[in-house]
């Protein structure tokens, strides 16, 4: 049995030159393929539930999300992770996140996160901080995000090689210095051509778009921040540049688009054949995409993987 925390994890997998994949769960019967899939592959991943997930689809709550990954949990492969807690959300809401957080180290959460990458730098810089003093005296480490991630706002994205070519809403690095030094945070979430998968009901089931990064930003940010960074909208992002990202600072990717919408094209079959297509495709991204067959010897596991 592990029984390492979720920021040891992280900073292993900095250390081993891999990384720890975060796998989003808008759907509650999604948990037992993601975490059996993480197992038979001898893996290590986080099971994760965002806001917009019981907000706008159909995991419930955090404590449902919690209740069910109990079910499965494996501590020498798995960790529960709060995603996208945002102080204002997609739609310009204030949320409660606070209350939030606090409902989530409650229910047994091994780490959450707070996403203030809404706010000017100094707002953001205190909101995560009250999360930081609060959460670490609990032993819950901390993720936060600084820039502009951008894919689940409600309105059409501009063009994005536009987007990509002016920077707009990448994370400065002097910005990052500051941020990690003010705030506390563990790990920061970071802008370098990243986008979010859609939620709208027009374009969730689209194909998202095929993202790519700015290496040499994320090299400059991780010099910046001295502290594991982490990349959100993982799903579309090309190997290449996926894998060139672990060598320059990303220590935990999130997927969420890439197994949400084998789930949403299979539930008409029924509830076993959307979570077989989901575990179809969490062998793809662990074996093939992110090359993490075997990634739990980090905490000195060894089994076989499927093929």
């Amino acid at each position: 049995m592990s029984t390492l925390k979720s920021d040891e994890i992280v900073r292993k997998a900095a250390k081993a030159g891999t990384v720890i994949p975060g796998f989003n769960i808008p759907y509650l019967p999604m948990v037992e393929p993601v975490v059996k899939a993480i197992k038979d592959c001898n893996s290590f991943g986080f099971v994760m539930v965002a806001r917009l997930e019981w907000e706008k689809f159909e995991s419930k709550s955090l404590e449902s999300v919690a209740e069910e990954y109990m079910k499965f949990a494996l501590s020498e492969h798995t960790r529960l992770h709060l995603d996208h807690i945002p102080v204002i959300d997609e739609d310009n809401r204030r949320v409660e996140y606070m209350e939030i957080i606090r409902r989530a180290i409650d229910a047994g959460y091994d780490s959450v996160m707070i996403d203030g990458s809404r706010l000017e730098l100094g707002e953001n810089i205190r909101s995560t901080k009250e999360v930081v003093d609060f959460a670490h005296g609990a032993g819950v480490p901390v993720e936060a995000e600084l820039g502009a991630v951008l894919g689940h706002e409600s309105g059409p994205l501009p063009p994005y090689e536009e987007l990509f070519a002016s920077g707009k809403g990448f994370t400065d690095p002097e910005d990052a210095r500051r941020f990690v030094l003010e705030s506390g945070t563990d790990w920061l979430s970071v802008a370098i051509g990243n986008i979010h998968g859609a939620i709208s009901a027009a374009a969730k089931g689209k194909q998202k778009i095929a993202a790519r990064l700015n290496i040499s930003h994320l090299d400059k940010i991780y010099k910046a921040a001295g502290i594991p960074l982490v990349l959100h909208g993982g799903t579309g992002i090309r190997k290449e540049y996926v894998m060139e990202s672990i060598r320059h600072g990303i220590s935990k990717i999130n997927v969420a688009t890439a197994i949400r919408q084998p789930y949403e094209a299979n539930i008409s079959k029924g509830i076993n054949a959307a979570q077989d297509a989901v575990y179809e495709a969490m062998l793809d991204i662990i074996n093939k995409e992110l090359e993490l067959k075997g990634s739990a010897e980090i905490l000195g596991q060894s089994q076989s993987c499927p093929k």
